[in-house]
């Protein structure tokens, strides 16, 4: 018979690998810091503004001009991990949540991407079950995933116990580009860990060659749709594309088309806030 002592032991044994066991949602959410995740959650729609360029002057301007999060592009631009977390912190305490799309989803890609603040991890061209699995694996502490501990500003940025609270802040989403990805949609939705799927529509029509309106274009983005939702996860898109039912995660167009838009607005009549006809004095603009 044991006693006593060695019984609450094991007592203790099976409650901490039962703890382990359980997803990081069951083991206390903790503090949400992450905005994004709470409008989804409400059933909001959120919308991000891209951005490719450097300047942290510009990247703030994104930040603080009413998108929910900012959609950080670095799969299509040079911008390195130093100069993005330069512009994070720049700008930290701005509204919108930083969501960086990384190259790949290698581990060097995805820590690199955490430990400088991302709120979000968007994962291009999702072909395969294995390149999806990584990304939530890099991106969680364990006993979730393989994050390792280490340097970075995401402590500065979201608080002293983020290590505590990051697993379930930090949003994975998956993009089906191709007709591969759409092939394996219920998978990539059904994974845990992705917390939405993004329909990539350029890229659906340059790997498939059918244009939006096309039955078999319309068919796939049925598929991932369909796919997404049944897993209880959250569907997006371009933002063209909020009359569309379903869809609650959008991506907004970049720094140099809304400043083609601005320049015409301005040249079009008063700016928003200034009286027409009275010029603003220099150096008194509102700043963001």
């Amino acid at each position: 018979m044991f006693s006593r002592l060695a019984q609450g032991r094991v007592l203790s044994l099976v409650l901490v690998s039962s703890l382990l066991a359980l997803p990081a949602a069951a083991q206390g959410s903790g503090r949400i810091f992450n905005t994004v995740k709470t409008k989804l959650a409400e059933g909001k729609k959120v919308m991000g503004g891209t951005v490719s360029s450097n300047d942290p002057d510009i990247y703030c301007a994104m930040a603080s001009s009413g998108w929910d999060f900012t959609w950080i592009e670095m799969q299509h631009s040079p911008l390195s991990y130093q100069e993005v977390a330069r512009m994070i912190w720049a700008c930290r305490g701005s509204v919108a949540m930083p969501f960086i799309r990384v190259p790949d989803a290698t581990e060097g890609d995805i820590q690199k991407a955490v430990d400088m603040g991302a709120a979000g991890i968007i994962i291009p061209m999702v072909e395969s079950m294995e390149k999806i699995k990584n990304a939530v694996k890099f991106a969680k502490y364990p006993p979730v995933g393989a994050r390792s501990q280490g340097g970075g500003q995401h402590g500065s940025l979201w608080g002293a116990d983020y290590r505590q609270i990051a697993n379930n802040n930090v949003m994975i989403v998956a993009m089906i580009e191709s007709p591969a990805g759409v092939a394996i949609a219920d998978q990539i939705a059904s994974l845990p860990g992705v917390d939405a799927v993004f329909a990539a529509s350029t890229d659906l029509t340059s790997f498939s060659g059918f244009k939006q309106g096309e039955p078999q274009y319309e068919q796939m983005i049925t598929k991932i749709k369909e796919a997404t939702l049944k897993a209880g996860k959250k569907l997006g898109g371009p933002l063209a594309w909020t009359n569309r039912d379903g869809f609650t995660f959008f991506q907004g167009p970049g720094e140099a088309i809304l400043l083609k838009s601005g320049v015409k607005a301005a040249l079009g009549g008063a700016i928003e806030g200034e009286r027409k006809g009275v010029a603003a004095l220099e150096g008194t603009e509102k700043k963001q």
